[in-house]
């Protein structure tokens, strides 16, 4: 199936984004740049939401067509897809010595339970703790095909409409009345915990559903990709800047996230666009980032930190020459891991599934995901 191009632009943003605002754990770029890493961590919401929409397209998709709901199969394709490269990376961690130069380390449990982001005291245990959004999408693969088998066996778009609006109201109300009890732990009451973060993957879920189940409606706006989705979604995304000034604010805690989740959305739409804008900005290295960008995300981190640690005492000072050098790492360490553990197991997953080619060729694969 061919790659939407759109998408692979929108992955490799969100990668390097990231990757960006993770590097004020080495001194970051320079001030010149403050506004990029500052931003960074919105990264993951477009992920997020990126998420939403090719999980939920892969699993609606044979529903709205009347067929059975292979939930074992689903699970086994995300196995394959997450546990080869992110078993190798917690072993790392944790059986490597020298490895580990970020802090302290959650206990392992926490790790092999997806279960970092609802216990994590990043001030003790600082180790590793970006895993908390793979933690997020693990426990949204966890109920949402059967949530999507029920919702669709009801057949009820009112009962789609109102449970999206309560989740949506709920994380809200939620993240209002904790802000009261944050107080210096915002990451943990407020950032990393599930219940917190269902804005941008309830967004993206709800965009495979529009696709797949009002198609007029969707080609229609589709249409429309570079004069009314694109330029409406980076318009919403300067507002979520803007709101997230003071990202501990009572009023960004609760109105934020939906604001940038719906930004997202509308990004991501326009990127589904075959011959749109963001599919026909040719940047070099786009779709490598988007391909990598699983590996790139579990590995830069502990990549930044080996480099500050091995720096010679005479590049203090040269932001630019240091960050290049973190650049280079963190790249050669997620190449490394993407074609030693990441690829090998992908394609063992498309020979095992062998049986199934149209699952084989499912939309996950479309952008990298």
């Amino acid at each position: 199936m061919q790659r939407l191009r759109g998408l692979d632009l929108l992955r490799a943003v969100a990668i390097v984004w990231v990757m960006l605002f993770h590097s004020w754990t080495v001194g970051g770029l320079s001030e010149s740049f403050r506004f990029l890493q500052d931003t960074g961590w919105m990264g993951v919401d477009l992920f997020f939401v990126l998420s939403g929409y090719l999980i939920g397209g892969q699993l609606l998709r044979p529903l709205s067509e009347g067929k059975p709901l292979q939930i074992g199969e689903f699970y086994l394709r995300r196995c394959f897809r997450i546990l080869p490269a992110y078993l190798v990376v917690l072993g790392l961690y944790f059986l490597l010595p020298g490895f580990n130069r970020e802090g302290g380390l959650s206990p392992l449990w926490q790790y092999l339970s997806y279960t970092v982001n609802l216990f994590v005291d990043y001030a003790a245990h600082p180790g590793f703790s970006h895993v908390w959004s793979l933690c997020v999408e693990e426990h949204f693969y966890l109920l949402f095909p059967l949530m999507a088998w029920f919702l669709v066996r009801r057949g009820s778009p009112g009962l789609v409409i109102t449970l999206a609006l309560g989740v949506l109201a709920s994380g809200m109300l939620l993240r209002g009345l904790l802000w009261y009890h944050s107080q210096d732990r915002y990451l943990e009451v407020i950032y990393y915990p599930t219940y917190n973060r269902l804005d941008g993957l309830l967004a993206g879920v709800l965009l495979a559903a529009v696709e797949l189940y009002r198609p007029l409606f969707w080609s229609a706006c589709l249409r429309r990709a570079n004069t009314l989705l694109l330029p409406l979604g980076i318009a919403l995304l300067l507002s979520a800047i803007l709101i997230f000034r003071d990202k501990t604010s009572h009023f960004a805690v609760v109105a934020g996230y939906p604001v940038l989740a719906l930004a997202m959305a509308l990004l991501v739409w326009a990127g589904t666009h075959p011959s749109g804008l963001l599919a026909k900005l040719c940047v070099p290295g786009v779709r490598w980032l988007a391909i990598t960008s699983y590996s790139l995300y579990l590995i830069h981190k502990a990549a930044f930190k080996w480099v500050e640690h091995g720096l010679p005492v005479w590049t203090q000072g040269h932001d630019y020459l240091r960050f290049a050098a973190y650049t280079v790492v963190a790249l050669a360490a997620g190449a490394a891991l993407h074609h030693a553990v990441e690829r090998p197991f992908l394609v063992l997953r498309d020979r095992a599934m062998v049986a199934h080619p149209k699952t084989a060729g499912s939309n996950e694969l479309v952008s990298g995901g």
